[in-house]
């Protein structure tokens, strides 16, 4: 016979691993990050330390995730947002200012060339985090 699914597997084992962890006081995990853990055996770690490892795992994405492109700013739009084509293609983005252009009081205005990170997951939005001087 086959041998079954690896999410069945470890599907038992995460169960097994909480029968014998809690004596048969079940407990869901508040996140499934945390069913993770208990199956690495850290059920005995303290309720602190499983949210680190938890939140570890989970961290949001890093800065060098973004692709940054350089473009020119074709329309003020309202809440510090701008259109943005973005040089060598005929793309429009949809940009915001950055903290630290708003911090400053930095104005960006139509035409001006600016510097945009777009997300790797939506490559229609993205944040201005440089305006190049003329």
């Amino acid at each position: 016979p086959a041998s079954p699914p690896f999410w069945k597997m470890k599907l038992l084992v995460f169960i097994l691993a909480m029968l014998s962890a809690s004596a048969l006081a079940f407990v869901a995990p508040v996140h499934p990050t945390h069913a993770l853990v208990q199956i690495q055996g850290a059920a005995s770690l303290d309720r602190a330390r499983a949210s680190r490892v938890a939140d570890s795992a989970t961290r949001m994405m890093a800065k060098d995730d973004v692709i940054e492109v350089d473009g020119v700013v074709t329309e003020k739009l309202p809440n510090a947002m701008f259109r943005v084509e973005i040089a060598n293609t005929e793309q429009v983005v949809l940009a915001h200012i950055s903290g630290k252009i708003r911090k400053n009081y930095i104005k960006v205005l139509v035409g001006d060339k600016v510097k945009v990170e777009l997300s790797p997951y939506d490559l229609t939005k993205g944040r201005i985090t440089f305006r190049s001087r003329k």
